[in-house]
């Protein structure tokens, strides 16, 4: 249940267009890191820093999606031009999509992406075409898709960024968007987990572009939350498991992470009563906002997230929204750089 006293309002703050990162660092472990004790204090470190906050027997879950090239330009048959962006793929031949065009376009309206691959649109499902591909979906892709940029960076995507905007742990493929706290490890950070005594594992949810549609509404509790496909793997479930026992903490790497792990504990259920959830995969529209307790989740290394929207929403589920815009304030005063190719928030275990 969201609470109807929340209000869009309560989740605005003022960026200067400056701090929007366009490029990530030169390396991916040379981002900052703004920490945020149990007492919900504020300290300023850097990335690699991170490994002195984690104990023996905590673990780190990550979240494995690959992002797709899912933006293809094309023609309708009629010559008009059109733009898409390839949300889900159903089937081999067929994707659900997103599509820009002067007039949107109706079932059976012929298409040519790239000038030579055909498809068809078979339907629309609320914002999404469903469209059908003489060609296998991921092959086009492949061949002719671009990396879908967010929109607030202003560059078309190149060579760099198909390697810096994907984790070094990517796959499977099924994503429009990275899931951006993951991107500041390096495989040298990753190797040095285990010798800490530190515990990894993954699951996946592919994100979908409803990560960057803004509320529309003033009052946050009628919002739609868009859904997203998620896994949480037997594999994945032993390891929190573990970690309970070991007294160590759970800490989500990425809103996403978060969505996937708290969403199997909502669908599935939780293990022998204990914050362990039961392996679940598929859909989930979990809106998570201030009042929410985490069920599995006790800790989250997150990215800075755009004003109003749900991913701001769901940080000050963990921290309140008095703390979330103080540390956004700070954040903002020390220069920080924020959003996909920005740096880092980590939120310890509350006390």
């Amino acid at each position: 249940m969201i609470n109807p006293q929340l209000q869009l309002s309560d989740f605005d703050y003022h960026l200067p267009h400056e701090l929007i990162a366009q490029q990530p660092a030169k390396e991916r472990h040379q981002s900052r890191l703004l920490r945020i004790d149990n007492q919900n204090i504020v300290h300023d470190h850097v990335f690699t820093d991170l490994l002195q906050f984690l104990k023996p027997h905590d673990l780190l879950v990550f979240n494995n999606t690959k992002v797709m090239k899912a933006r293809l330009y094309g023609t309708k048959i009629s010559g008009g031009k059109i733009e898409g962006l390839v949300e889900r793929i159903i089937t081999p031949h067929k994707a659900l999509m997103h599509l820009k065009a002067s007039k949107s376009p109706k079932a059976g309206t012929s298409l040519i992406f790239a000038d030579q691959i055909n498809a068809t649109v078979e339907g629309r499902h609320e914002d999404l075409f469903e469209v059908t591909f003489e060609q296998e979906v991921l092959t086009v892709l492949d061949q002719f898709g671009s990396l879908p940029l967010p929109p607030y960076i202003e560059h078309s995507a190149d060579n760099e960024d198909d390697k810096r905007y994907q984790t070094v742990y990517a796959d499977p493929i099924g994503a429009v968007a990275a899931p951006t706290a993951g991107l500041h490890f390096d495989q040298t950070m990753l190797d040095k987990l285990p010798t800490l005594g530190i515990q990894t594992a993954f699951v996946t949810l592919h994100v979908g572009a409803g990560t960057f549609q803004p509320v529309r509404v003033e009052k946050i509790s009628d919002h739609i939350m868009h859904a997203e496909w998620y896994e949480v793997s037997p594999h994945t479930v032993e390891a929190i498991k573990q970690c309970r026992a070991n007294d160590g903490h759970v800490f989500a790497v990425g809103t996403t992470s978060v969505r996937a792990l708290e969403s199997a504990a909502a669908q599935a259920g939780l293990m022998d009563n204990q914050r362990i959830p039961l392996p679940h995969q598929g859909d989930t529209r979990l809106f998570i906002t201030p009042g929410y307790t985490p069920k599995v989740v006790d800790g989250l290394l997150t990215n800075f997230h755009l004003p109003q929207s749900t991913l701001l929403m769901l940080v000050s589920a963990f921290i309140g929204i008095d703390t979330m815009q103080k540390a956004y304030a700070h954040a903002i005063k020390e220069r920080y750089r924020f959003f996909s190719y920005g740096d880092a928030m980590l939120i310890e275990p509350r006390a």
